[in-house]
């Protein structure tokens, strides 16, 4: 398994770690199989979506604050209920096929680590398993 860090500079932001999912895989040295990222926080999350346009990431960011807003009157004395509440709705890990040693994802599909809590200094597990 291999960890990575991610370093976020905002409160809500969506990372693309596509990149270095793929060094992760190739690292473990699977070509065949899935690979499985898991991010281990309570208040970020991951999710695969559109990396050709970066208002698509934007426009899910708005959609999850108007969904939940950050000042709603939670009872969490933190401060962060609205962070717990989007990651998970967005979820905390993902799969994805693996072929000839790279992720299997389509034409404008990225792995976007998702803070909503930070910015924060963060990490995400990354397993690839072979067939």
């Amino acid at each position: 398994m291999q960890e990575l860090t991610v370093p976020t500079q905002s409160r809500t932001e969506f990372v693309d770690i596509t990149a270095e999912v793929n060094r992760a895989v190739h690292a473990e040295g699977v070509a065949e199989g899935v690979c499985h990222v898991f991010v281990p926080h309570t208040t970020a999350g991951v999710t695969i979506n559109e990396n050709a346009d970066p208002d698509v990431t934007r426009d899910v960011m708005a959609v999850l604050e108007r969904l939940v807003p950050r000042d709603a009157g939670y009872r969490h004395a933190e401060g962060n209920s609205d962070a717990h509440a989007k990651a998970s709705l967005v979820g905390s890990s993902l799969t994805v096929p693996v072929a000839a040693g790279r992720l299997v994802l389509g034409t404008w599909q990225a792995i976007y680590f998702c803070e909503f809590d930070g910015p924060r200094h963060r990490r995400c597990l990354v397993a690839a398993i072979a067939k």
